[in-house]
């Protein structure tokens, strides 16, 4: 196994007009599942394609272990690759597919064997071994694909969005799959993708990107409990965080924030780390678990609560949770309360929100202040 480090890296099309990814730097440590989560279009795929040697990068450097990789070709760096589409040879049987990488750098047959089946039975594909891949199932073929990339035993498994065209369900049970599987091999291993369940339940971390850019990495929890920026704060949970706007203002009781139809007092520790902003707008982002409807559900183990006043305007009951849509002031927040809750549209509610899971964010940088 091996440490990958990325220095400075850019990608750049169009003679420089299109910056893919701009400066980034990264150490994927020994052993770690990596996930670069971002949308489309955000340079997570472009940055996986060039540690694999796929794509040359503009300027920076890619180093496995002490090993300066970055202008190598792909078959001089003992990676794998796991694509979106299945890529298996279709007039080859399962077997000659997944020993296919061994014949190319001429392993003696009866390793090939002897690895085939190894890997074979890793993925819980033995008994296919002797069939087409147009006799095997979507979920059957990615094994194929994920037994050929780790026969080699390489030092970097790279995944682009490998789950993505299978069925809700299959992703489940593959996620688990790949996730015990790296678990056992140790693998460096970057995974791509845009699901943001994929990056929570795999990742050991995630590195968020947009645009280019490395906006946070760490390990899944934190990127959720802690956003450093509106963004990230936004694109990881579901549903979303709320975002509205709030004035910071000094009150007799210390500092408060107040928006339309709500006004919170922040409780000492919080309320210093606004003290720059008194008289200023910023972005107050609370999640849906962390607020509850008063006489409905209660926030558990919280000790910090504010209250404010909305009105139901819409419920979306998904049987093992409720969200509530309500209006507050001109803004929609959504509360997300557990088991099947009805409320009628237009009743006056009370809301209770957890003060030591709000954020706040810098309208200007959109970075968080708190």
């Amino acid at each position: 196994m091996v440490e990958v480090r990325l220095e400075n890296l850019k990608k750049y099309f169009g003679n420089g007009r299109v910056k893919a990814v701009d400066e980034l730097s990264l150490t994927i440590k020994d052993g770690e599942f990596l996930v670069l989560l971002g949308p489309s279009g955000c340079g997570k795929t472009t940055t996986l394609r060039m540690i694999s040697g796929l794509e040359t990068p503009s300027d920076g450097r890619i180093y496995f272990g002490d090993r300066d990789v970055t202008y190598l070709p792909p078959k001089d760096r003992n990676i794998s690759m796991v694509f979106q589409s299945y890529a298996v040879w279709p007039h080859m049987k399962v077997y000659e597919n997944i020993a296919f990488p061994l014949k190319v750098k001429k392993y003696p047959e009866n390793e090939i064997k002897e690895r085939v089946k190894w890997a074979a039975e890793l993925l819980q594909i033995g008994e296919l071994l002797d069939r087409y891949p147009a006799q095997l199932s979507g979920g059957q073929r990615q094994r194929v694909a994920v037994a050929r990339a780790v026969v080699v035993e390489p030092e970097v498994l790279l995944m682009d969005e490998p789950l993505s065209n299978l069925d809700a369900k299959l992703r489940v049970t593959m996620r688990a799959e790949i996730k015990k599987l790296q678990t056992k091999l140790n693998v460096t291993t970057v995974y791509v993708t845009h699901d943001q369940v994929e990056a929570m339940t795999m990742g050991d971390r995630i590195a968020v990107m947009s645009k280019g850019h490395l906006l946070q990495i760490a390990p899944p929890t934190e990127v959720y409990l802690k956003p450093n920026s509106i963004f990230v704060a936004t694109f990881i949970g579901s549903p979303e965080m709320n975002m509205v706007e709030a004035s910071v203002k000094e009150t007799e009781t210390g500092i408060a924030l107040e928006g339309e139809g709500f006004s919170i007092s922040l409780p000492s520790g919080l309320g210093e780390l606004l003290e720059g902003y008194v008289d200023k707008t910023v972005t107050l982002g609370i999640r849906p678990e962390h607020m509850t409807v008063k006489g409905v559900s209660t926030l558990e183990h919280v000790t910090r609560a504010a209250e404010i006043e909305g009105v139901v305007d819409f419920v979306e009951a998904l049987g093992t949770d409720t969200i509530v849509h309500a209006k507050v002031g001109d803004s929609i927040i959504k509360i997300k309360l557990p088991g099947h809750i009805p409320l009628p549209i237009g009743e006056k509610i009370k809301i209770e929100v957890d003060l030591d899971n709000i954020h706040v964010f810098d309208r200007t940088t959109e970075k968080a202040i708190i």
